[in-house]
């Protein structure tokens, strides 16, 4: 776990979004941080496909080992 300097429009922003989809402004700031990791690898894919993706690797059963993960992320595409 570390420190992640962001702007204060960015935290803002994350502030915003996080009560409006009720979430913690951390988990918040991890979701966007796993959609924008998977967009920049899988450029075709659209934000609900990503979603999916997301839901796949997180579903009951799955391995929650972030190496496990990516890898079926990856997979699933």
């Amino acid at each position: 776990m570390g420190i992640v300097k962001i702007s204060d429009q960015m935290h803002d922003a994350l502030r915003h979004a996080s009560a409006a989809l009720s979430r913690s402004v951390n988990a918040q700031a991890e979701h966007w941080l796993r959609v924008g990791m998977l967009a920049e690898l899988h450029p075709t894919l659209s934000y609900s496909e990503i979603c999916q993706l997301l839901m796949r690797a997180d579903a009951p059963g799955a391995d929650p080992a972030p190496a496990t993960t990516r890898r079926r992320l990856a997979e699933a595409v």
